[in-house]
């Protein structure tokens, strides 16, 4: 766009192409579930913009897709994916979407995810959505993109877009990047406003950047950091977050770190074992310090807590969302009779147990709340902050998930053993997972996290390592594994 070979009408125009092409028809990828009809429209008003000199930043006229779960105030609609929330119009943008906006980003349109952010019921296939049908894995079409920001992930990697926002719980950026060939990166909690994002929980959910390169993640990043009055928690984020990372991307930002190993999966994979091995060789070239460490067997004692946190939290984000929104249903409980009564449409291959023992919860004075809370957070951040201490670490590693699964709509999702996200996600702490290479065409991530607000320190340390491995592969939307 600088040197007029390209222009946000000519950069719209051909992601727009690409997404009928290939998205809607073609393989049916099902990773958009909704284009912006005004989408060229506003790249047209960036146009004249930097025609009479006026650039807003390195967002200018870029196309991004956001999650069907941030509200926006246009003619998209805002439903996780759910027909019980079809026509939902948001009268505002959350304000991550505004400060996109004020960034000079095209609005794209929306991606598809795990319906209710993966959040309706235990056999659920993750990226199918009542509304989006299943979202399928840009490498291999019959593998499972991971969710619950499926599409977001998936449009990254398949190139329908520059780069995509998704939002994380527990794994729900990480997993889809990881599974997808891009990068994803969980911001501590506070980092990025939540507010006009459908919730599951005030404790662990942000939204993040997706993005081919680590470079394109911390300009993203940067754009969307800030306070807000209408989500406390940013607050914290006083004096701790900067509207620029691009100036932490250094080639050598290994040299000198001491990173902890997790030691729960140095093995357990005999095609991930390998790339685990050879991205630690390289990380001590690079000048890094490996230490071994043990993290992951903490958060096995406290997953039981944490989904008690989890299901409070949605019961009261969620009757609060649907109380303010401008759809046909305004609480949990009218969610739960609309999906009984078109049982056929919503539920065809699984149901919706999480919602409705969700809706048994009773509110966050209940003292089984409080104790799992303090119970989690004191196991997340206590285990992350002592481990990273005595062991003098800038950040801790491990392979971020294992291959991906074959989509099954009746079993629901068939995780590996592997699994980096719970510490950072439970602690709300950041994390960041970059290709780190492939096991039979499906692609691996390697991981990162930190304690709070240590986003500058891991961007160093995740792109030293992009750069120095180069181990992204373009998907090639193969049918199955193994053809071509």
């Amino acid at each position: 766009m600088k040197s007029g070979g390209q222009t946000a009408r000519s950069i719209t125009r051909l992601y727009l192409d690409r997404i009928a092409a290939i998205d809607q028809q073609g393989p049916t990828l099902k990773s958009v579930i909704e284009v912006n009809p005004d989408a060229l429209a506003i790249a047209d008003a960036m146009d004249r913009e930097r025609k009479e000199g006026k650039v807003r930043g390195p967002l200018h006229g870029i196309p991004v897709l956001i999650k069907d779960n941030i509200n926006t105030a246009d003619k998209m609609m805002t439903t996780a994916g759910a027909l019980a929330l079809e026509g939902n119009r948001a009268a505002k943008d959350a304000l991550i979407a505004a400060r996109l906006r004020e960034a000079g980003a095209v609005l794209l349109g929306k991606t598809n995810l795990s319906e209710w952010a993966n959040f309706r019921s235990e056999r659920s296939s993750s990226g199918w959505s009542s509304r989006g049908g299943q979202t399928r894995n840009a490498y291999v079409l019959d593998r499972n993109p991971c969710g619950s920001s499926s599409g977001s992930g998936v449009a990254v990697s398949a190139n329908l877009c520059a780069v995509a926002i998704g939002t994380e719980t527990n794994g729900s950026i990480i997993c889809p990047a990881s599974i997808n060939g891009v990068v994803g990166f969980k911001p501590t909690v506070g980092l990025w406003s939540r507010a006009g994002i459908i919730p599951i929980s005030h404790t662990q959910d942000t939204a993040g950047p997706m993005a081919r390169t680590v470079t394109d993640a911390a300009i993203l990043l940067g754009a969307l950091t800030g306070e807000d009055p209408a989500d406390k928690v940013t607050g914290e984020s006083t004096g701790k977050f900067q509207k620029d990372y691009t100036s932490f991307l250094d080639p050598n930002g290994l040299k000198g770190k001491r990173i902890g190993v997790e030691k729960a999966f140095r093995k357990g994979h005999e095609g991930v074992d390998p790339l685990l091995e050879e991205a630690l060789e390289l990380l001590k070239k690079a000048g890094a310090t490996l230490v071994e460490v043990e993290v992951i067997p903490k958060m096995r004692a406290i997953s039981g807590a944490e989904y008690e946190i989890l299901q409070y939290e949605f019961r009261d984000g969620v009757n609060r969302y649907l109380a303010g929104a401008n759809g046909k249903v305004k609480s949990l409980k009218d969610v739960i009779e609309f999906n009984r009564q078109h049982e056929k449409e919503v539920m065809p291959y699984f149901k919706q147990e999480i919602l409705e023992s969700s809706d048994k919860k009773g509110d966050l004075t209940s003292k089984e709340y409080r104790d799992a809370l303090q119970k989690c957070l004191s196991a997340a951040r206590g285990t992350i902050d002592r481990v990273m201490k005595e062991n003098g670490l800038a950040a801790i590693t491990g392979p971020s998930y294992g291959p991906t699964w074959c989509t099954d709509l009746i079993n629901g999702d068939h995780f590996s053993g592997y699994g980096m996200s719970t510490p950072a996600a439970v602690a709300g702490y950041p994390h960041i997972t970059v290709p780190m290479g492939m096991v039979q065409g499906l692609p691996i991530g390697l991981s990162f996290y930190g304690g709070a607000y240590t986003e500058p320190e891991l961007i160093r340390i995740a792109y030293a390592y992009e750069q120095a491995s180069k181990k992204r592969v373009a998907p090639e939307l193969k049918s199955t594994v193994g053809t071509v």
